[in-house]
Parts: C-alpha cells; structure tokens; sequence
C-alpha cells in the first residue's frame, strides 16, 4: 500500500508541474497575445532628449457677440420695410423723403363741410362726395374711392380714397397720421418727397396736409386719421396732381368735411 501512495503522489505532483508550465510558458511566435492597447511613443526631438508628454487640447476660439449698437447701424431703406430694430417713427425719422414736422407747420383754416356724404363702414368714416368732375370708382384695394377724369399725356389724376388705417397705430394720432403721409408716397411718383403745408388736430385725430414733388412736377395732398369706433382708425386721402390744379381747392373741402360715421 505504501508503494501505491507514494505513486500516487509522484503523479498528482506530475499534473501540477504540467499545469504551472501550461500558465507561464509564453505564446507561440506565430500567435497574437491579448493586452491592452497602448499609444505610440513620441519621436524624439531633434536634441535627442526625452520626448515630452503632447500639448492638451484647447477649445477652439468663440466669436464675440454682435454689440447691440452694432446691429442697429443699418438705415431704413425709403418706402420699404423695417430694418431689424428700428420702430417705426425711427423708420420715419430716417426717411429722407420726409421732412420733420416743426412747429413752423401752420394750421389752415376748415371750410364748412358739404352735405353730399359718402358712408365708409368698415371705417366708421364719412366723408364729403366731391362735385363733379369728380366720381366714385372701382374702391380696390380701399373701400371708398372717388376719381378725376383722367388726362392726355399725363399718368398722374386726382384721387380720394377712404380705408382702414393701413399701418401700424401711434400712441399719438399725430404720430399715425405722419406714418400714414408717409405710407401714401408709395401712391406717387417714384422719387417723391414731401413739403408740409398744414398740421393740426381734429375732432378724434389728427389732419396734415402738403405738396409732394417728384422731378418738376407736383401734387397736392391730405390725409386724415379718425377714429371711427372700429378696431382701427379710419384713413381719408386725398392727391390732386398740378395738371388739375383746379381742384386743388377740393383738398380743403377734404380736410374740413371728414367726420365719424354716426
């Protein structure tokens, strides 16, 4: 039984002398051995001392924001849309087509108002029908319109037309209605500018009247701005080219027989 034991034992150590050998024995040459992944070294430098450890990384630079100053350097082009940040009045004041309206601006006087009325309902406006030659037209795109005969040679007639205030209200009727003058150049010549004639205040608004001139020619014309009781103030205008001159007295009776539709 001994001599079976102790051949026992010279096998069992036999298996644990080839396990060890099996664990530290290194992989074939022909083999890949697993390990953990290691960046390459850095080449020397060219004085042949140690290679130093890359620069971190930085954050690429940011731009620097716009100064809001900045952004409102850019003028209202005449007659088109806001630039980014202006108001309207801004708008207006840099608009070289109008002219600032001083106290030098004189009031006129009113005439009685007719008794011939035309009733603008989406307005709540009324507003004196003008002797002939004047008549009522096509109203697109206002709501009331009244037209002069047209002319051999010349584009430019008479109109009058009533509509919704068609921009952006003031807190000041004054303010709307210089808005609203400035709105109606786009229904003249290209190349309009305006020259106050009349300013002043009536019943519920405001009233101006001036001359537009484009090359050597020139027009008359008003605009008014009441409030009608509506959503928005009702717009009465108004411009007679100096081809009509005749008419050029109807503009009173314009500014004098606007009222609110009762």
């Amino acid at each position: 039984m001994r001599v079976v034991y102790r051949g026992l034992a010279v096998a069992a150590a036999v298996v644990a002398a080839a396990a060890t050998l099996a664990v530290v024995l290194p992989a074939e040459p022909d083999e890949v051995a697993a390990g953990p992944v290691t960046a390459p070294p850095a080449a020397p430098s060219s004085s042949g001392s140690a290679p130093s450890s890359p620069p971190a990384p930085t954050a690429p630079p940011t731009a620097a924001p716009t100064p809001v100053a900045a952004q409102h350097q850019v003028t209202p082009r005449p007659g088109g849309s806001l630039a980014p940040g202006y108001t309207a009045m801004e708008a207006l004041y840099a608009d070289p087509r109008v002219p600032k309206l001083t106290r030098s601006v004189k009031r006129m006087a009113l005439r009685s108002p007719g008794r011939r009325f035309v009733k603008d309902r989406r307005s709540g406006l009324a507003v004196p029908r003008l002797p002939r030659p004047w008549k009522a037209y096509g109203a697109a795109p206002f709501t009331t319109k009244q037209v002069l005969p047209r002319q051999r040679g010349t584009a430019p007639r008479g109109i009058f037309v009533t509509c919704p205030l068609p921009i952006m209200e003031q807190k000041s009727a004054r303010d709307t209605a210089l808005l609203a003058a400035r709105w109606t150049l786009n229904h003249h010549p290209e190349g309009s500018r305006i020259t106050w004639l009349a300013s002043q205040p009536v019943k519920r608004g405001w009233m101006l009247v001036y001359r537009v001139t484009y090359g050597k020619r020139t027009s008359r014309a008003a605009v008014v701005v009441l409030d009608g009781g509506m959503s928005k103030p009702g717009l009465a205008f108004v411009t007679v080219p100096d081809s009509q001159r005749k008419q050029w007295r109807d503009i009173g009776r314009v500014a004098s027989g606007v009222r609110v539709l009762g």
